[in-house]
């Protein structure tokens, strides 16, 4: 969890919403890491969690995870939560919960749907605070006018 912080914070000094995930596989070893690039790439679809398992199955050719962790330090939305179902991740580790925006224990939960094509082993609230502060500062900041909402 400690290198998702980092990568969330960096995220927040480039003005990205400050999420972070690192893709270990079986041994722990790093595979991938990185902070959401929204903004940077224009691509809504560049979270930190689709970031890193992309980047995971181009460095070993394979389209399955089934081995590997997933650290995000937030509760994945809908999109990732549905393509960790697609990489077949097989566990995931997140930081704060989202009630609002999360898929996991929130909202529509996909894991735990019947018709959920996977279901990783999950661990939530894991540094939980620490991430959440993060969110908190990064839109506390963007409220006052800290930067400008491209949206």
């Amino acid at each position: 969890m400690v290198l998702a912080l980092q990568q969330a914070r960096m995220a927040a000094t480039r003005g990205e919403v400050p999420v972070g995930a690192v893709l270990l596989d079986a041994q722990g070893s790093v595979l991938a890491q990185a902070g959401n690039r929204v903004e940077e790439l224009q691509d809504p679809s560049a979270h930190a969690e689709m970031l890193v398992m992309r980047e995971a199955v181009r460095q070993r050719q394979g389209r399955r995870l089934a081995d590997c962790t997933l650290v995000v330090s937030l509760e994945p939305c809908p999109m990732c939560a549905a393509a960790m179902a697609h990489f077949r991740v097989g566990r995931l580790v997140f930081g704060a919960y989202d009630p609002k925006g999360g898929a996991v224990e929130h909202g529509p939960r996909l894991p735990y749907r019947a018709e959920a094509l996977h279901r990783p082993d999950i661990v939530g609230g894991v540094r939980e605070q620490e991430a959440g502060d993060l969110l908190k500062t990064f839109f506390q900041t963007l409220r006052a006018g800290g930067r400008s909402d491209p949206a």
